[in-house]
């Protein structure tokens, strides 16, 4: 029996969520009871370990898994043999360096000789060589945010997705060290078998993420304005157009990018276009 693709997830959290929500809507089914490490999926080659994320690169590294989900900012920080294959769109955030609210900030010429609070030392190791700063760096776990509050450092640098438990802590946001998403990640080195399943894999995922950025689009509009709104919304190809019982007027179907909906909405009804109806796509394959 062919071997299955080992793919590593968040054990739990948010990063957990939009991974097996993003499997799911690829077409690919499986069990997942609280408390399990690892489950087969139902209908796909793929084998799901649940571990924590900081683990993952090392166990691609390893060969224990052959591919994982896990954010950017994990891959970079961890400096393990994995190659990003593709990014997933979700979990985005930003690893952000933060002071005191009351400090005088006046950029990163302040941390020269500061001390600094992290879970991501070779990042934030990276960032201050790019600027030529010299810093302390005090690696921590868990509840970087009350490090300056107690006195342990002048600064952190930490991920940062609302801005909240920073508020929360007296704590303000000064300095972007890198934006992270999640990502999928494999060992470079899979065999034949293993690379033809993650080939599929992808597909299915970017066949979720094209259909989550376009719209399909229905709208009845005025023969001599076909040649305008096919320029706005050409389609995959062209547009579908079939003429109306109405004399003069056809129905033209076709998708729309979600980045600018609303502004080609509006260029169209300046069109003519009327009757416009704008409908979710489940999947799109080019």
């Amino acid at each position: 029996m062919e071997s299955s693709l080992r793919l590593a997830i968040q054990k739990s959290g948010r990063l957990q969520e939009g991974s097996l929500r993003l499997l799911k809507e690829s077409g690919i089914h499986f069990n997942n009871g609280k408390d399990q490490l690892k489950t087969q999926a139902e209908n796909f080659n793929l084998e799901l370990l649940f571990l924590r994320d900081d683990d993952i690169p090392q166990y691609i590294e390893d060969r224990v898994a052959d591919a994982g989900i896990i954010g950017e900012n994990i891959v970079i920080e961890k400096q393990k043999n994995n190659k990003i294959i593709s990014r997933l769109g979700f979990a985005k955030c930003r690893l952000s360096m933060a002071v005191l609210r009351s400090e005088n900030y006046t950029g990163t010429e302040w941390l020269q000789g500061k001390n600094i609070a992290t879970s991501f030392p070779n990042l934030v190791r990276t960032f201050l060589d790019q600027h030529k700063i010299e810093a302390g760096i005090h690696e921590i776990s868990g509840s970087v945010e009350i490090a300056p509050g107690i006195g342990l450092a002048d600064a952190i640098c930490d991920i940062v997705s609302s801005g909240s438990t920073l508020l929360s802590n007296g704590l303000k946001e000064v300095e972007t060290v890198i934006s992270s998403e999640a990502v999928l990640v494999s060992n470079p080195k899979l065999n034949e078998a293993k690379e033809k399943i993650l080939t599929e894999l992808v597909f299915r995922i970017q066949s979720v993420q094209s259909a989550q950025n376009n719209k399909y689009i229905l709208m009845n509009c005025p023969n001599d304005a076909i040649e305008k709104i096919t320029s706005v919304i050409p389609g995959m190809k062209s547009p579908t157009i079939m003429p109306l019982n109405k004399p003069g007027w056809s129905s033209l179907h076709s998708v729309v990018d979600e980045n600018d909906f609303w502004k080609k909405i509006n260029l169209l009804k300046s069109f003519g276009a009327e009757g416009i109806l704008v409908i979710p796509i489940e999947k799109m394959i080019a």
